[in-house]
């Protein structure tokens, strides 16, 4: 066993100042854990969906338990699945929903929204905590300041059966963020450049540790979509730092029961990636992966058939407000584009609808659907049809990812998508 770590007069261990990973970790372990260590955590929360809850319950079955050890450390999400997903999916969800009446278990159903985004807004993911869900984007709850990771069906039965799991703690890549985004730039395109420098796995099993003074010119949205969009470099986490954003986003929406933490000076970085946010351009990820990203401004004019604006990194309000800005200004959709618009959550849609939004995307001729993934995960929402080309604002483009392996998807930020929505297309004319 190592000896316990010295301290100074501040509480940093002298022997090994700790990152952020470490600590939250640490905290969810009740004891110090280093990168490298088995930890044996307990998260204040476990989210499933109605993608992986059937399974676990099937797991925790075969652990001969009917019941969950803390109905209240649980949540459940019917984000994937929708009326068009058909008779099996509808009954995998209602053996989900039954389940969570059953227990007791807080259901968040279908048209509530995308989990990520429920969980961000109620302040279930908060400062110093460890939250996890059976969703690689759980990634998300990073930019609140906690350690939010992705399991599988598996590990949610094992934290309904005993209330933990085990995790190894990561080593951290420290993403260092100086300037200021440009206009017509987002962090999806800080997203895509990290991407096409590191690689899908070029964080494979690390935790992403952003700062910097460019951390400070982000606001949430921005950087809710960097911790999200980290798993598609291979990370188990997207941490932010705790910082005057964050608090007043607490303070906002009236939680204030949470312990932040920071990184230690000092702390250790496998890696150091330096982005300079004013340098940057907008960028487009190709087909059929997230990693194959170029200049937008570099690519010759590629007609698009569908334009989706939704899902956990282009779903919220200001990617819509960016959007109808472009859209308002040319005055018209392309006759060629369907655009499809899939809210994040309820509470997105009912401002939406309250400010008059949703009636402004349907005069233009978009399609609004009910809050949740839509046809990001092609389970439900609009199906692109064989041969299509689809610009989108989500995370993943690979084959078959929205429902169809012989249509195209191309991710980019809701500003660029809405560009690509009154021309047709993106990219440069001949």
């Amino acid at each position: 066993m190592r000896p316990p770590p010295k301290k100074d007069p501040k509480g940093t261990d002298v022997d090994h100042p700790r990152t952020m990973a470490e600590k939250l970790l640490s905290r969810a372990a009740g004891k110090d854990v280093c990168a490298g260590d088995i930890a044996i955590c307990t998260p204040s929360h476990a989210m499933g969906t109605d993608g992986s809850i059937p399974m676990a319950i099937d797991y925790l079955a075969k652990m001969g338990r009917e019941t969950v050890s803390d109905a209240a450390q649980l949540l459940f999400a019917m984000d994937h699945y929708g009326i068009s997903s058909g008779p099996n999916a509808l009954a995998l969800q209602a053996k989900a929903r039954k389940f969570a009446h059953e227990q007791g278990i807080r259901l968040f159903d279908v048209g509530d929204g995308i989990g990520h985004q429920l969980l961000i807004e109620e302040g279930i993911a908060a400062p110093g905590r460890l939250v996890v869900g059976a969703d690689s984007h759980a990634t998300s709850y990073g930019a609140l300041n906690c350690f939010g990771t992705g399991i599988g069906s598996s590990d949610l039965a094992g934290v309904m059966f005993c209330g933990q799991l085990w995790l190894e703690v990561p080593k951290t890549i420290h993403v260092h963020l100086t300037g200021r985004l440009p206009p017509g730039v987002s962090a999806k395109d800080v997203a895509l450049v990290l991407a096409r420098r590191m690689g899908a796995d070029g964080a494979n099993y690390m935790a992403l540790e952003f700062g910097g003074p460019g951390v400070a010119t982000m606001d949430m949205d921005d950087r809710i979509v960097l911790s999200n969009m980290a798993v598609e470099i291979g990370a188990k986490a997207g941490i932010f730092p705790f910082d005057a954003v964050l608090e007043d986003w607490m303070q906002h929406i009236g939680v204030g029961d949470y312990v932040p933490i920071a990184a230690d000076e000092g702390a250790h970085a496998a890696r150091v990636v330096e982005v300079d946010l004013s340098s940057l351009t907008p960028q487009i990820a190709l087909p059929h992966r997230v990693d194959n990203v170029t200049d937008l401004d570099d690519q010759p004019f590629t007609p698009v058939d569908v334009v989706y604006l939704g899902t956990c990194t282009g779903g919220r309000m200001r990617d819509y407000e960016e959007a109808l800005e472009v859209i308002t200004k040319a005055g018209h959709l392309s006759d060629r584009v369907q655009v499809v618009v899939t809210p994040a959550s309820g509470q997105i849609y009912s401002e939406m609808k309250r400010i008059g939004m949703l009636d402004q995307f349907r005069a233009f001729g978009a399609r609004i659907e009910l809050p949740g993934c839509g046809a990001c995960c092609g389970t439900c929402g609009t199906i692109p049809s064989n041969g299509q080309k689809i610009i989108s604002s989500a995370n993943r483009n690979f084959r078959g990812r929205m429902g169809n392996a012989a249509a195209e998807i191309y991710l980019a930020s809701s500003i660029s998508c809405a560009h690509a929505a009154v021309r047709g297309g993106f990219g440069k004319r001949a």
